[in-house]
């Protein structure tokens, strides 16, 4: 009898498109056969051909593993930013910091404050006070 194995999580099944390779899968391969093959016909006269066909290689490698690599669900080249991010962009040691909400409460509280004071003093300025007529 014939069994056929179904993935529970149909969030990580692929669409094939030809030959049983993804597009990304498709671009990669082809773009890596763009550079690597007229590479190698340019360096076969200067270089014996199995060194040429080493440079093709090793040319074509990065292409590929673009295609094919993943890992967590995610493509080659974001696992590689978020590498290069954390080990040389961000800082190493990090410092733990929390919002304080209260501080901030005394923040908005303290501006209203001062805001009701520059009110205050501009309605004082524009309606004077008057003095009672001594008798």
């Amino acid at each position: 009898m014939i069994s056929v194995n179904i993935p529970k999580d149909l969030s990580h099944v692929k669409q094939k498109v030809v030959f049983n390779l993804t597009k990304r899968q498709i671009f990669c391969f082809g773009g890596g056969v763009l550079v690597g093959v007229p590479l190698y016909f340019v360096l076969r006269p200067v270089l014996p051909g199995g060194a040429a066909s080493l440079v093709m290689v090793a040319v074509m490698l990065p292409f590929f593993l673009l295609g094919v690599y993943e890992k967590n669900g995610e493509p080659l080249e974001t696992v590689l930013t978020h590498f290069i991010e954390a080990t040389f962009l961000r800082p190493k040691k990090r410092v733990y910091q929390t919002e304080n909400y209260y501080m901030l409460l005394e923040r908005q509280a303290k501006l209203n404050r001062e805001v009701k004071a520059i009110v205050r003093n501009k309605k004082a300025k524009a309606y004077p006070r008057r003095k009672a007529a001594d008798p």
